[in-house]
């Protein structure tokens, strides 16, 4: 017997999970901002400013929505926000195409 999926179905599967996987990737791309930002990372390296070109136009207009007096703490919530809502929102679009 075959292990192999066979029939039309199979490539919005595999489409949700493409999503899925770049919604992943979105959500870890800001948590390693977070990290980086928390943990106190040389803001003048390259790595740093390449994980920051990349998480501040994923995090859309979660920046600022909350501020608090300490600045990690601003971070955490508002890029962890942003972070959820990449896994959510894919995650809905990947449920859809998998129907």
């Amino acid at each position: 017997m075959s292990r192999w999926r066979t029939g039309t179905r199979s490539g919005s599967y595999t489409a949700a999970r493409v999503i899925s996987g770049v919604g992943a990737l979105f959500a870890i791309i800001e948590i390693v901002y977070i990290l980086m930002i928390v943990l106190g990372a040389n803001q003048a390296n390259a790595f740093f400013s390449f994980v920051k070109s990349l998480a501040e136009p994923l995090a859309l207009f979660f920046p600022g929505l909350f501020s608090f007096e300490s600045y990690n703490l601003s971070i955490i919530i508002n890029y962890g926000l942003a972070a959820v809502f990449w896994l959510v929102i894919t995650g809905l679009i990947a449920r859809l195409l998998a129907r």
